[in-house]
């Protein structure tokens, strides 16, 4: 066998290398492709394939569609199974299929066999692949915090200031101290869960944790009262928070590995009648910037938005409320006009994601870096285009229209409720009707709603209740393909809420020389939005209902996000 392969690998390497890994391998006792990976002269994938080959085992190079049997997640811990990067693919008479990127290692392999007491068939399979899968095949072991709760007795908190590291690994978990184990192990829960924020809510008799997961807030563990300060502690203390001080509200911020990927965590504390309330927003830094046909534009929105971001100078709004994905909008502009030609800046609070090729400034008002001496400061750094993360001031909203007006293409968020309200509310702050309608020239308004799971989604005949509420909307069944609404049964993937992931429903505002001459006049939001309609503008709630009979999303997400848009 070990013939065989010294001859595959001869195919593939020089015979210098080659001779070089077999002599380390002697020398050192490590094995053959850990060498070779570690040197950098083959790709795992490859390898793998020609270890499968002379050792006569399967190689895959994903594990799609795999589901773990439960005996083997039930059997074998999940920091085991992590640890060595195994995984259970299927059982058959008595042997069990175990992916593993090491096929060399043979001590976990015969650990695992005498857990699950059956034999091991080792299929070859990418370390990453392994890793992404072992992920969903442990995610719905909630147990291990209930685990960590059982196991905590009261700790003194001055003890835990010494207790966090620069980057903290949350499957690091051997040997650490309950209390860290259970903040671990929530965090580590959280992530697996998609969530977004993380609470921890005190109440009279235990500290409450809730995650929001695709914006809808959900009740999880409840921790006991007499940990609630030791809990609140260690979070405080990786957010480098003041642990003594419990009267004021604090910030702080964290950076929380799991794996091979980090997650930014920003903390926020404020003082209660029960004690300290924290809340966690989780930024995973590895997450993808979603490019514009990604996030849910449909063909003439995403037409009106490329030309948007084409145009030389001009300034573009992107309204919202908070959490409404306005900058995942901006970065997905940002990322389709960047280029060598074009000089892009920002300026954000704070920098969500990092684009390469693009200067992104940091506005710390501490230092006096506000968003509007910032952007007085790109104005002489030659921009061509410039991002602002917010518009809270005349000021900045003056700035950025000068900027507008002298040849620049800026791009920014404003909290208004419609396209519309965007336009009033530069009059409202102080700006000129006749500034606002000359360098204005689109408002891009968003939601975000939850999309229906794909693994349980089922088209059914629309109840009583669904057809009184596409009444309300002026919807008929007839609008419907085949007269079926789709919705989520509930299951696993998706934790039995019948949806999984969020899209976004736009309303495009573009300033025709109708809605120009009406912001002249400074008339109202109203008139301004009934003079888009007649030129073609689609409302929030319009573009939602296209989203549900495209069996996208349901009425009922539509209409909890659109309650204020009445047309």
């Amino acid at each position: 066998m070990k013939d065989n392969l010294i001859d595959l690998l001869g195919t593939k390497l020089p015979a210098d290398k080659l001779a070089d890994c077999l002599r380390i391998e002697a020398e050192s006792g490590q094995t053959l492709d850990k060498i070779i990976l570690r040197k950098g002269l083959m790709a795992e994938e490859e390898l793998l394939e020609i270890l499968a080959k002379s050792m006569g085992f399967t190689y895959r190079a994903n594990l799609d569609g795999m589901k773990a049997p439960e005996s083997f997640t039930k059997r074998v811990p999940m920091q085991f199974a992590r640890n060595y990067t195994l995984l259970g693919l299927a059982e058959n008479n008595g042997v069990m299929q175990v992916a593993t990127c090491a096929p060399f290692d043979l001590f976990p392999m015969d650990e695992a066999a005498s857990m699950l007491r059956l034999e091991i068939e080792p299929v070859l399979v990418p370390r990453m692949a392994i890793t992404a899968a072992l992920n969903k095949a442990y995610r719905h072991q909630a147990d291990a915090v209930d685990e960590a709760i059982e196991t905590i007795q009261e700790e003194s908190i001055d003890d835990l200031a010494g207790l966090v590291n620069e980057t903290e690994d949350l499957l690091d978990v051997a040997n650490k101290a309950p209390i860290i184990k259970l903040v671990n192990m929530v965090l580590f829960q959280a992530l697996k869960m998609r969530t977004s924020d993380i609470h921890l809510q005190p109440f009279e008799d235990r500290l409450q944790i809730r995650f929001r997961i695709d914006g809808v807030l959900y009740d999880q563990e409840a921790v006991p009262k007499k940990v609630q300060e030791a809990v609140i502690s260690r979070v405080k203390v990786m957010g480098k928070m003041d642990i003594a001080e419990r009267r004021i509200p604090q910030d702080g911020r964290a950076t929380i590995k799991i794996g091979d990927s980090e997650v930014d965590v920003r903390i926020s504390s404020v003082p209660t009648n029960q004690g300290e309330r924290i809340v966690m927003r989780l930024l995973d830094k590895t997450t993808n910037v979603y490019k514009l046909d990604e996030i849910g534009l449909s063909g003439d929105h995403l037409r009106s938005v490329r030309r948007f971001s084409q145009l030389a100078h001009g300034i573009v709004f992107v309204t919202g409320p908070t959490g409404s994905g306005k900058t995942t909008t901006l970065y997905g502009m940002l990322s389709e006009i960047n280029s060598a030609e074009k000089n892009v800046i920002t300026i954000e609070d704070p920098i969500e994601y990092h684009l390469a090729g693009i200067s992104q400034i940091q506005v710390s008002n501490k230092k006096g870096l506000t968003f509007a001496a910032g952007l007085r400061s790109l104005l002489r750094q030659d921009p061509d285009i410039m991002m602002v993360g917010e518009v809270r001031d005349e000021e900045t909203a003056r700035i950025a229209i000068q900027a507008a007006l002298t040849g620049h293409l800026v791009l920014s968020t404003l909290h208004t409720n419609d396209s519309a309200g965007a336009v009033t509310r530069m009059l409202d702050i102080g700006i000129e009707p006749y500034l606002v309608a000359s360098s204005l020239i689109g408002v891009i308004a968003q939601r975000l709603i939850r999309v229906i799971c794909k693994e349980c989604k089922v088209a059914i005949d629309p109840t009583p209740d669904d057809i009184a509420l596409m009444q309300e909307v002026k919807m008929k069944v007839s609008d419907l393909p085949g007269g079926k609404l789709m919705k989520g049964r509930g299951c696993d993937a998706c934790f039995n809420t019948g949806y999984t992931g969020r899209t976004a429903i736009y309303e495009i505002l573009k300033i025709t020389d109708e809605v120009r001459e009406h912001v002249v006049n400074r008339a109202s939001a109203s008139l301004i939005k009934q003079a888009a309609l007649r030129g073609g503008l689609i409302t929030l709630r319009g573009d939602g209902l296209a989203k549900v009979k495209a069996g996208v999303s349901t009425l009922e997400e539509v209409l909890r996000v659109t309650q204020l848009d009445m047309e």
